[in-house]
């Protein structure tokens, strides 16, 4: 079960500046029996750096999926799990490590999970952010809070395993909705909003933000997108359809 459920887990790394820390993420990603590595804009891959880190991991490397964007990497994802080490204004649920697995795990049952990490210098920026659903923090030291990118994979990944291990079998939920259908549902209500002059695009301030946030929360099941976007789609003609419940 435990194998089942870690390999709907995706590890994605976005614009890693090292490849050293690209093939020690690889590693960690190994002893924990993770497999699913995806790179966005890596500044150097492959790497001899990264070969040597990996010790052992090379099939993971090899495998590597490297995006053009982030949108790519995240692609058929259910569940976007963010890294980060402080609260963002108007962020997401944000959770420690422990507290978000049994939800990640729950989730990765039976669809792909994605566990977004930033860059070395300065994590996930605000626009990243933005594409995920939960936001988790690793409890470590507020004296020396500097964590290597391949520590905290090996952290994160570590969590998932024991709980996986230790978890009976997965229940089956209703089938959430995918990272792109979400962004497709986004981009439609922000259409939505300035037709009917709701949002101003000049000065959009952070409404969309707030309904990122909001919507998150829900997390969306595939029928719940559809429904949304069939409001829209009449309410963008003026009119309100009728219950037929």
């Amino acid at each position: 079960m435990s194998n089942s459920v870690l390999g709907n887990i995706r590890v994605v790394l976005s614009h890693t500046s090292h490849p050293g820390n690209i093939g020690a993420a690889a590693r960690a990603m190994k002893t924990m029996g993770l497999s699913n590595l995806f790179l966005v804009n890596p500044k150097l891959f492959p790497d001899a750096m990264a070969d040597a880190m990996a010790a052992g991991a090379d099939d993971l490397l090899a495998n590597a999926i490297v995006c053009n964007s982030l949108e790519q990497a995240l692609q058929g994802a259910v569940l976007v799990v963010g890294l980060t080490a402080r609260q963002r204004g108007l962020s997401h649920t944000m959770l420690n490590l422990r507290e978000a697995a049994p939800q990640i795990l729950a989730r990765a049952g039976d669809a792909p999970v994605a566990v977004l990490f930033g860059t070395e210098m300065s994590g996930l920026s605000n626009a990243e952010l933005e594409k995920c659903q939960l936001l988790i923090t690793i409890p470590v030291n507020p004296e020396f809070s500097s964590l290597n990118l391949a520590a905290a994979v090996q952290v994160v990944a570590y969590e998932l395993r024991v709980l996986a291990i230790a978890a009976g079998p997965v229940s089956k939920d209703i089938p959430l909705a995918s990272f792109e259908d979400v962004e497709r549902f986004y981009e439609h209500l922000e259409r939505t909003l300035i037709e009917i002059n709701f949002l101003d695009p000049l000065h959009p301030k952070r409404l969309m933000t707030r309904f990122r946030r909001l919507y998150a929360r829900a997390q969306l099941e595939q029928e719940e997108v559809n429904i949304l976007r069939g409001f829209l789609k009449w309410s963008g003609r003026g009119r309100i359809p009728k219950d037929n419940s």
